[in-house]
């Protein structure tokens, strides 16, 4: 099976929204999250973020903007 070159890592964004959520005003937890991108129509639970966060898991372009929508940055300043 191919590994990505990024260090086993399946995203570059997964850091960045945990140094994000830890920062924001509110400190969100990862259920937090979730339920922010579920009220804009995205579909992930806790489990999905933090597989995210780890880099286990892909991020799809919708979610990625949906991501900066939520904590107001640019789609590069989470990549």
């Amino acid at each position: 099976m191919f590994k990505n070159k990024n260090g086993g890592k399946n995203n570059l964004c997964g850091e960045n929204i945990r140094n994000l959520r830890l920062s924001h005003p509110t400190k969100l937890s990862q259920r937090g999250l979730a339920d922010k991108m579920q009220l804009i129509g995205i579909d992930v639970d806790k489990n999905a973020i933090q597989r995210i966060e780890c880099g286990k898991r892909f991020v799809t372009d919708i979610e990625l903007k949906a991501f900066a929508e939520i904590f107001e940055v640019s789609i590069d300043k989470l990549i």
